[in-house]
């Protein structure tokens, strides 16, 4: 298979799964949130920066029109802040992965990749999301549940990019010695 061509179809087959797991969202952003972190940064790290960033923002539309989220029909520019936090982890991912040169060193390179754009991505969502988009838009109706809804797009963000970076540290040395990557 051509190498543009299994990059397209590994891209797919993680927005596939992203997207399966997403019927999981009413059971918790536990399960949901790693999942969809993993497939965006082995995407990053499969088919490279251009089609993690496509992820990025595909994403969170399938994950909106899935579950109909009341937030972010409340707040629609809560959608492009978790757009923008999700190609921070995809970008930090495959910024420390593609200066890989050793093997040995590839699982700490993604782990540090990971790790600080999980920091990141949390850091902008809470700075963007929860200080600023949900205090001064949330409905009325809505403010009673401000503070756990703050947690959800800060805290919640930065434990499941960090569990999504542990997957990712676990499956892609099996991937690679499955011959599955360039």
């Amino acid at each position: 298979m051509k190498t543009r061509t299994k990059k397209l179809v590994v891209a797919a087959l993680m927005l596939a799964i992203a997207v399966a797991s997403m019927f999981l969202k009413n059971t918790s952003v536990f399960i949901t949130g790693p999942i969809v972190n993993t497939c965006l940064m082995l995407t990053a790290l499969f088919s490279g920066l251009v089609y993690g960033l496509i992820l990025s923002v595909v994403t969170p539309l399938f994950s909106f029109l899935i579950t109909g989220s009341p937030i972010m029909a409340a707040v629609p520019m809560i959608m492009p802040m978790i757009m923008i936090g999700n190609a921070i982890l995809v970008f930090f991912t495959w910024l420390f992965a593609s200066r890989i040169h050793k093997p040995n060193k590839e699982i700490i390179r993604i782990a540090i990749g990971g790790v600080v754009g999980a920091v990141v991505k949390a850091a902008f969502m809470w700075v963007t999301i929860s200080k600023w988009l949900l205090p001064a838009y949330l409905p009325e109706a809505m403010t009673k549940k401000l503070p756990i809804l703050q947690a959800q797009f800060s805290t919640t963000q930065l434990i499941t990019a960090l569990i999504g970076t542990a997957l990712t540290m676990i499956i892609w040395p099996a991937l690679r010695k499955a011959r599955l990557t360039k």
